[in-house]
C-alpha cells in the first residue's frame, strides 16, 4: 500500500513538473530578452519540482537559483515565480521555516531590484505592485505548506492512537482469553478431578479387596481403574495447557504423563477389549516420529471411535487401522455394528470434535455407514515435510 502510494504521488510530482516546464517554455518564447540561457533554467527548474516531496530543500535551492536567473535576466514578471513557490510550499509543510523565507527574500529583493533598474519612467508603481503581489503569493505558500504540516502531523498522530488503540484491544483479547482459560481450568478441576479421584480410589479399594479375598479380579473393574488413572494424567496435562499455552510447550509431547500418541495406542486398545470390545489394531508403512498435533489427533480419533461403537454399535466388534504413508497418515476404524446407510446415526459431538481436529491440520475426514453394514471413520492427516 505504501509503495503504491510513494509511486503515485511520484507520477502526481512529474506531471506537476511537466505542465510548469510547458508553461514556463511559452513565457520564454513569448519573452523578447529571453535566450538558451533561460530556457535552460527555466527546465531546471521545473524538472526540480519532482523532488519537491522527497527533498523539498534540493528543490527549494535548484528553483530559487534558476529562476533568479531568468527573473534578472528577463524579466518576465510573476510567472517567474511559480517554480520557487512550489518549492517553498513543500520546505515549509516539511517543517522548514528559515531557508524558505531567506529564498523569498532574495527572489523577491533581487527581482525587484532588477525590475526597478531596467524599468522605463512612471513603471516603477507597476513594479513594486507586482513585487507586492508576489510577496503576498509568497505568504500564502508558507501559510499554505504551515497548515498541510499541522494537518499531516494531525493524521500521523491519529493514525498512532488508531494503532495504540488496535494493540490495546489486542493486549485486552489475550488477557481476557487468558482468563477464560484459567477459569475454565478451575471449573474443570473442581468439577471433574475430584470425581475421577473418588472413582480410582474406590476401584483401586475393590481391586485390593478382591484381591485379599482371592477373588479374580472383574477385567471391567481392571480396565476403570486404569482408564481413571488415565484421565487423571490428560486432566492434568489439560490443566496445565490451559494456564500455560505457551506455542513451545503446547507442541511438545510430555512423557510419561504428556499427551497421548499413537504410542499409546496398543494400551487404548487394550482397554477396549477389557470393557468388552473386540478390537484388533493393523499398522502398515514405515512406523516413525509424527508432528506432535498429528500424533495427538490420531490417537484421539481413534480413541472417540471405539468409543462410539461401544456405546452405539451394540455387540459389535472394532478393526483399527493405521497407514504411515509418505505424505500422510491414514487413520481408520471399522466396526460390524447395526448402522446402515439407509438409517445413519445422528452426528453428535464426538464426530463433530473429529470433524473440527481433521479440518484444523488440513486433513480429510470420512465418517459414516458402511455398504456392507457397520460404521466407518476414516481420517487422512497430511503430515508436511518431516525431513
Amino acid at each position: 500500500m505504501s509503495s503504491a502510494r510513494g509511486w503515485r504521488s511520484l507520477a502526481q510530482d512529474g506531471a506537476l513538473a511537466a505542465v510548469v516546464a510547458a508553461l514556463l517554455t511559452l513565457t520564454v518564447l513569448a519573452t523578447p530578452a529571453a535566450g538558451a540561457l533561460d530556457l535552460a533554467a527555466v527546465l531546471i527548474a521545473a524538472a526540480s519540482l519532482v523532488a519537491w516531496r522527497r527533498a523539498p530543500l534540493v528543490a527549494l535551492a535548484i528553483s530559487t537559483v534558476c529562476m533568479l536567473v531568468y527573473a534578472t535576466h528577463a524579466q518576465p514578471g510573476p510567472p517567474a515565480a511559480f517554480p520557487v513557490l512550489v518549492s517553498v510550499y513543500g520546505a515549509v509543510r516539511a517543517g522548514h521555516r528559515l531557508l524558505p523565507a531567506l529564498a523569498g527574500v532574495l527572489f523577491l529583493g533581487a527581482g525587484l531590484t532588477a525590475s526597478l533598474a531596467g524599468a522605463g519612467p512612471g513603471e516603477e508603481r507597476l513594479v513594486v505592485q507586482n513585487t507586492t503581489l508576489l510577496l503576498g503569493w509568497f505568504l500564502a505558500a508558507g501559510v499554505t505548506g504551515t497548515v498541510s504540516m499541522h494537518r499531516q502531523a494531525y493524521v500521523e498522530q491519529a493514525e498512532q492512537r488508531a494503532a495504540e488503540a488496535e494493540r490495546t484491544r489486542e493486549e485486552v483479547a489475550r488477557r481476557r482469553a487468558g482468563e477464560e482459560r484459567l477459569r475454565i481450568a478451575r471449573e474443570l478441576h473442581d468439577s471433574l478431578t475430584h470425581s475421577i479421584s473418588v472413582i480410582k480410589v474406590q476401584a483401586g479399594v475393590a481391586v485390593h479387596l478382591a484381591r485379599k479375598r482371592g477373588e479374580e479380579v472383574p477385567a471391567a473393574l481392571l480396565a476403570i481403574q486404569e482408564a481413571s488413572g488415565d484421565a487423571m494424567r490428560e486432566l492434568r496435562t489439560t490443566l496445565e495447557l490451559l494456564r500455560d499455552p505457551g506455542p513451545d510447550e503446547a507442541d511438545e509431547p510430555c512423557e510419561p504423563d504428556g499427551p497421548s500418541g499413537l504410542d499409546r495406542l496398543g494400551d487404548l486398545v487394550e482397554r477396549a477389549r477389557a470393557a468388552g470390545l473386540p478390537a484388533t489394531v493393523t499398522v502398515s508403512g514405515e512406523r516413525r516420529g509424527l508432528p506432535p498435533e498429528v500424533d495427538r489427533a490420531a490417537y484421539r480419533i481413534v480413541q472417540e471411535a471405539l468409543t462410539n461403537v461401544s456405546r452405539h454399535a451394540g455387540a459389535a466388534a472394532a478393526a483399527v487401522r493405521v497407514d504411515y504413508g509418505g505424505r500422510e497418515l491414514v487413520v481408520q476404524v471399522d466396526d460390524d455394528g447395526k448402522a446402515t446407510r439407509d438409517d445413519p446415526p445422528v452426528p453428535g459431538v464426538g464426530l463433530r470434535g473429529m470433524r473440527e481436529r481433521v479440518t484444523a491440520l488440513g486433513g480429510r475426514l470420512l465418517a459414516e455407514p458402511r455398504a456392507e453394514g457397520g460404521f466407518t471413520v476414516r481420517a487422512e492427516l497430511p503430515l508436511g515435510d518431516l525431513t
